[in-house]
């Protein structure tokens, strides 16, 4: 059976080169510029090298619809967004849904990556499979779901390497699904019960992370109300077996800032409201206004005029050594900042410019210059920021000035402020 992915992100790319390495596969994607630079070898997200491009010698990029006929199995793996309201946005998924409509064939299967709440596959997909198709679900046509768990930027945990549920809307099928995942997947798969389990399992990976963080937050806010550091801290709570490693910080990226709104808005469907994940939500959306506010407190405290300063942001991705911006909470910063009316300059050696101006309309410096700024916030954790000595921040600054680690990238006694 011939293997379509579509959508050629962050998870697709990555998935239909490693089936395109022993069977065949296309991977299919709207956007031509991205398929011509795949054709080329060329992967902008850096999940995949060109090296790894090539070894996939059974994939084929594709842009148009003719060639999908050939596909007898599905895997979709379009994002998951939220809209301004923080509502689950479907778009992607249901205009991929009609894509494959058009070209469904009886006895195909169509396997969902995508993070969705539970009942999205069958509830809000399907349906929609079944219009364009006329094709008759659990008959004609049948329907998969394998949560992705793909970690943008982290070269050490592949898709390969990652334990992947798989389910199917029959048992056969549920088999089916299993066994094609198996043939890639080298840490094993594990077959759900149902496609909702699968569902609900992927939705609250991240809601529980989301939470961990939350508190550590809340913690790191409480502490610095005492003046105590909470690196220090939670250095002293590590040392017991059990205290989990989690760090304070901004919590964007196209994960765990998104899927918890994904399972609120089903729970609020059903009539129940989630505190305690809501309230998860509350802290860590306002840890950028948070941040500021603790930064224009230290330049008042060492009288710096805030209107009309210069703030140097480092860094613009969601988390380090990686190019995503996808719901980088570093914006947050950035527009609290202006409404202080402050000029923050942002500075990312990972970050496309374009990309950055075409979705936050931010455009980074390309070069540092020393003394320029009355305070730098270290915002992500890149490698080459770690590389950095304290004194090359420092010589960013004006005579006066304050550095806020957000990151703990350098030694608390070379920082002003940290988080």
């Amino acid at each position: 059976m011939k293997l379509a992915v579509i959508g050629l992100g962050y998870v697709g790319l990555p998935l239909a080169v490693e089936f395109g390495k022993v069977r065949e596969v296309i991977g299919f994607d709207i956007n031509k510029s991205r398929i011509q630079q795949l054709r080329d070898g060329v992967d902008h997200t850096l999940e995949v090298s060109s090296e790894e491009l090539a070894e996939a010698q059974y994939l084929a990029f594709e842009h148009d619809l003719e060639p999908l006929r050939e596909a007898n199995i599905f895997i979709v793996t379009v994002p998951t967004p939220i809209d301004e309201h923080r509502q689950p946005d479907l778009t992607p998924l249901i205009k991929a849904s009609e894509t494959i409509g058009r070209v469904l064939k009886k006895g195909d299967i169509v396997i969902y990556e995508s993070t969705v709440y539970p009942g999205a596959t069958e509830e809000d997909c399907v349906p929609v499979l079944e219009r364009v198709s006329g094709l008759i679900f659990n008959q004609d046509f049948f329907a998969g779901y394998s949560p992705e768990r793909i970690n943008p930027g982290d070269k050490e945990h592949r898709v390969t390497t990652i334990k992947k549920v798989t389910s199917g809307s029959t048992p056969e099928v549920a088999k089916q699904v299993d066994d094609l995942y198996s043939s890639i997947i080298t840490a094993g798969t594990y077959k759900a019960s149902s496609i909702k389990v699968a569902e609900a399992a992927k939705v609250i990976e991240n809601t529980q992370r989301d939470l961990n963080i939350a508190l550590i937050n809340e913690l790191a806010v409480i502490f610095n109300k005492l003046g105590i550091d909470t690196e220090e801290v939670l250095l002293a709570a590590g040392t017991k077996w059990n205290f989990l490693p989690f760090r304070p910080g901004l919590v964007g990226g196209h994960c765990i800032g998104v899927d918890p709104y994904y399972l609120t808005h089903k729970a609020q469907s059903i009539g129940y409201h989630p505190e305690v994940i809501l309230a998860g939500r509350r802290i860590n959306d306002g840890m950028g206004r948070y941040v500021v506010s603790e930064l224009v407190k230290a330049m008042l405290k060492k009288r710096i005029q805030v209107s009309g300063a210069k703030v140097l942001v480092m860094g613009l991705t969601f988390k380090e050594n990686c190019p995503d911006l996808r719901n980088t909470k570093v914006i947050d910063i950035v527009s609290e900042l202006l409404e202080y009316d402050v000029q923050a300059d942002v500075y990312d050696p990972w970050v496309d410019p374009q990309e950055a101006k075409h979705e936050y309309d931010i455009q980074p410096v390309s070069q540092l210059e020393p003394g320029k700024y009355d305070a730098v916030i270290l915002a992500v954790a890149h490698q080459e920021f770690k590389a950095k000595t304290p004194e090359a921040f420092r010589k960013l600054l004006k005579a006066e000035g304050v550095i806020y680690d957000l990151k703990y990238v350098l030694p608390s006694d070379q920082v002003d402020i940290r988080l």
